[in-house]
């Protein structure tokens, strides 16, 4: 008798343990979407299938384009004691925060009134004028243009001392490699974003050498690796880019060409700046993916005036992702454009209006100019 107690102990033992072996396996191969057990019927066992549940969720992703801080604005923003740009962005700044994201083009470097202020042809900016951009809702500046190395390394360096101190992030210069070779990722409803900035020159200012971390300028091989490696973090990578010709209202084949290999490689949304003007938006249909492209977003905040440098925008777009047993899918929909305005009064009282309400601003006939800019930027597209 003892004996077969201890044998049925025994029998006893080893299937317990052999149950549990089985359900640990089964739980080691639920896949990550699984969100827990099933009662099968009434007979009361457990199994361990797929439990999928569908999630969607979408985020709306905005850009401006140049903020070109010429003499006279930084002129009308001084205040006796300091720099106040705020009042600037005031009829726009609602707008601009209808973003889940915002990117600024930030042109001239901030490295502020210790180096002393500088216009055109080589910048310098005060570095308050990254407080209005935050204020106004901007999460991240491109810093990769023309005007980049105007000033050198240390007008670089104290840039990024600012944006680290206030916490805005920056892409397009860096301070080292290793910072250059750090992603920038932003999230926004569960989405995120990897960012990525560069630009097709420096007006002939050699980046210094050994330290191509200065500025990243445009290499198309490079960018691709870049873009792979955005891709593997980020559920949708936006570039920002410095390129075209001054003042031309269309994309120059050159254009077209890099926003195609870059469309190719893996880019979802491409920000074009530098032209000073509006170029039209356009979808690029590759490999079963819509990628959206501003060609340029002309000028929203600068000195220059006329000939449709005044004019620039808001642009925004929406991203929705799907997560299902399918996998994950990302959708790019519902482009929208808000043209801006920026008025002066003798060179004073610079502020971005709305384009339509631009008539209280002096500006003639803004009615019709909002309708014909709206024409212009959706002509290859639909909204």
């Amino acid at each position: 008798m003892k004996k077969l107690a201890i044998f049925l102990a025994v029998l006893l033992c080893m299937a317990a343990l052999s149950l549990t072996t089985v359900l640990s396996i089964r739980h080691k191969a639920l896949p990550a979407s699984a969100t827990g057990l099933k009662i099968r019927g009434n007979t009361g066992i457990m199994t361990t299938e797929s439990v999928f549940k569908s999630w969607k969720q979408t985020a709306k992703i905005g850009a401006v384009g140049d903020i070109l801080i010429h003499d006279w604005l930084y002129e009308d923003a001084f205040t006796g004691s300091g720099y106040d740009f705020k009042p600037m962005f005031q009829y726009v700044k609602d707008e601009m925060r209808n973003a889940d994201l915002l990117l600024a083009n930030q042109e001239t470097v901030l490295g502020g009134v210790e180096l002393g202020l500088s216009s055109y042809p080589t910048f310098n900016s005060p570095q308050e004028v990254g407080d209005a951009l935050i204020d106004s809702g901007v999460d991240i500046v491109s810093t990769a243009n023309n005007h980049t190395l105007d000033r050198g390394e240390r007008a670089i360096l104290n840039a990024i001392a600012y944006y680290e101190r206030t916490g805005l992030p920056y892409v397009g210069h860096f301070k080292s490699e290793s910072d250059r070779h750090t992603l920038r990722i932003l999230s926004a409803n569960g989405i995120s974003f990897a960012f990525l900035a560069y630009t097709y020159g420096t007006n002939g200012i050699p980046v210094p050498e050994g330290k191509p971390y200065l500025v990243n300028l445009i290499d198309l091989e490079a960018m691709k690796r870049e873009i792979k490696r955005a891709r593997e973090r980020a559920d949708v990578v936006v570039m920002s880019l410095h390129w075209g010709n001054e003042y031309q209202r269309f994309p120059s084949e050159e254009q077209k060409k890099i926003a195609r290999e870059l469309a190719e490689s893996g880019a979802d949304i491409i920000f074009g700046h530098h032209p000073h003007v509006l170029q039209p938006f356009e979808w690029i249909e590759t490999k079963g993916r819509k990628v959206f492209v501003a060609y340029s977003l002309g000028n929203f905040l600068s000195g220059q005036m006329w000939d449709y440098k005044d004019i620039g925008g808001i642009v925004k777009i929406q991203v929705t992702k799907t997560v299902d047993g399918g996998g994950t899918k990302i959708e790019l929909h519902s482009p929208e454009f808000f043209p801006t305005y920026v008025s002066n009064q003798h060179l004073h009282r610079y502020r971005i209006v709305p384009l339509k309400d631009a008539g209280r601003f002096g500006l003639p006939d803004a009615r019709h100019k909002q309708e014909e800019i709206l024409q212009h930027m959706f002509q290859w597209i639909h909204p």
